[in-house]
């Protein structure tokens, strides 16, 4: 049988170091297993392969042998030049290999020794399970925090119709946080490992959704249920709480619903990760006379009836002021005129405006007196208009 190679089996080089061949083995082995692979006889003879190489490569002894002669067994003869051996290998099978490899030469209980107590050990640490914890096996160490990113805020923000028209510059107060000085946002100070105090140890804490509950991973302890010491100063959170005034900027044309950013105004973040973002959402309210559809601003003015009928020039309103608007004779009521560019700025394109639309109405004369009521019959004899006769009435 061809002897195999220990170091292509486990896909280390020749002079990896020995947590390099450990780690390979851990991998391999977790990939290999028969408990993951129930019934698959490839798998079971690769993860016998694996352990073989292991067995030998972990060992110095037995790795020096594997490299002077190419392959290594229990009863080799070192001093032989040739290196020649038919003898009984360390698995039970011949020299070359290991195809009738069994667990025999392991010893799993608990202070046994040699290459059992070292498979037992990784084992356990690959699947959680197997023989007692040794007195000196440490719990493990709960991971470290990680830079995060601070969370950004939303704050809301009203607006008159002018000051959204405009735009206007603020201070606002905000509550937000910033990184710890103490312990420099990592939410402890290298001190002892305790049980969490957020999750009691548990790793989940419940979260209320409406009438559901679920559980999640603890945020402080990333779901491990231990962590050390917290910050006395944070509290463990890694960041402490900070009132500030910020200064904003609202930018000309905003409407309700916008959103307006302010980095770096938001939350602080952890392990010198930036802070969040301020979002500034704007709620403008409304004005009596103008309404605003996108860009466009919308008004009714009320014109005279002879306004109407001679045509004239009046002023009408816009937000900047007031403006001059012809009136063509024959205008009827309900009809409209646009004001090129004096609607809202364009937030995507600065250098663009909406329109101003003005729809007139005819506003009709009170009858004040006898005098009134004269004159408005000899107008209606001298222009004897049906304006009825369309629809086919009197």
């Amino acid at each position: 049988m061809a002897n195999k190679d220990y170091y292509n089996i486990l896909g280390i080089k020749k002079d990896a170091k020995a947590d390099e061949i450990k780690k390979s083995y851990r991998r391999l082995a977790r990939k290999y297993h028969p408990d993951v692979n129930p019934n698959d006889k490839a798998a079971e003879e690769k993860f016998k392969e694996v352990q073989e190489a292991y067995d030998v490569l972990s060992d110095e002894k037995k790795r020096k042998v594997f490299d002077r002669f190419g392959y290594y067994a229990d009863n080799l003869d070192v001093n032989s030049p040739y290196g020649a051996s038919y003898g009984t290998g360390a698995s039970g099978g011949t020299s070359g290999g290991a195809s009738n490899f069994d667990f025999s030469g392991f010893n799993f209980e608990p202070g046994g020794s040699g290459s059992g107590s070292s498979f037992r050990d990784i084992f356990s640490d690959l699947f959680g399970g197997g023989g007692a914890k040794s007195q000196q096996q440490r719990e493990p160490e709960p991971p470290r925090a990680m830079p995060k990113k601070g969370a950004d805020i939303e704050m809301p923000l009203a607006l008159s119709f002018e000051e959204s028209f405009t735009g206007m510059t603020t201070n606002i107060t905000v509550n937000r946080s910033e990184q710890c000085s103490r312990c420099q946002g990592a939410g402890d100070t290298g001190g002892p490992v305790v049980v969490c105090p957020t999750c009691k140890g548990t790793g989940q804490v419940v979260r209320t959704g409406g009438r559901l509950q679920f559980s999640q991973a603890c945020p402080d302890c990333d779901g491990t249920g231990r962590r050390r010491q917290p910050c006395s100063q944070c509290n463990g959170k890694g960041v402490t709480p900070k009132t500030e005034q910020v200064k904003i900027r609202i930018p000309a044309g905003v409407d309700t619903g916008s959103r307006v950013r302010i980095p770096k105004k938001g939350q602080g973040g952890r392990l010198g990760a930036e802070a969040g973002d301020l979002f500034i959402l704007t709620n403008v309210g409304k004005h009596r006379f103008f309404t605003r559809k996108g860009d466009n601003i919308y008004v009714t003015v009320p014109i005279t009836v002879s306004e109407a009928a001679l045509g004239a020039k009046i002023e009408v309103p816009t937000v900047e002021g007031k403006a001059q608007l012809k009136i063509p004779a024959g205008t009827e009521s309900g009809q409209k005129f646009r004001l090129r560019e004096r609607g809202f700025p364009s937030l995507r394109n600065p250098n663009l405006r909406g329109d101003q639309f003005i729809e007139v109405q005819i506003s009709l004369p009170r009858v004040i007196s006898e005098e009134t009521k004269e004159i408005l019959r000899e107008f209606e004899k001298a222009n004897p208009e049906n304006p009825r006769k369309a629809m086919g009435l009197e």
